[in-house]
């Protein structure tokens, strides 16, 4: 990656976000199942960051799980995304979070499809923005369109 990627100040972060962005990515709510566009967009692109803009998932990995949520079999590269150990519910689950900006993005669960790699990254919609591959240059992410060639 060529770009710097960050968390933006506080202020920022709740003016440019909605309430359900914001209470996904920085109180690390889920929003509800079904209820965003990106569980079923399958247009060419990535998805970055709604925070940071750092890029995260490719709609080729992109899958339609069933679960309401915006489903990948992986992320575009595993070291821009930080796993961690979520307790917060009476199972043990792995929250998904991006690296630079910090967002709660989702979870990562081990029912994905098993040709892919069997893992399934369960993201809430409200924590990203796409990207179609025909806006990645004049977004700034021109060196992602190899993944669509």
């Amino acid at each position: 990656m060529n770009k710097e990627y960050g968390k933006p100040e506080e202020e920022e972060i709740r003016n440019r976000l909605n309430q359900i962005e914001y209470a996904v990515t920085q109180e690390d709510a889920t929003e509800k199942p079904f209820s965003h566009e990106y569980d079923q967009k399958f247009e060419d692109g990535i998805y970055v960051d709604i925070v940071s803009g750092e890029p995260l998932f490719s709609s080729k990995d992109k899958y339609d799980a069933g679960c309401g949520w915006p489903s990948f079999t992986k992320p575009i590269e595993k070291v821009e995304i930080v796993e961690l150990e979520d307790r917060s519910l009476s199972r043990v689950r792995t929250e998904v979070r991006s690296k630079h900006g910090d967002s709660h993005l989702g979870h990562v669960f081990e029912d994905g499809p098993v040709k892919e790699g069997g893992l399934r990254y369960c993201i809430n919609g409200a924590a990203l923005r796409f990207i179609p591959v025909d806006k990645l240059e004049e977004e700034g992410y021109e060196e992602y369109k190899s993944l669509f060639r």
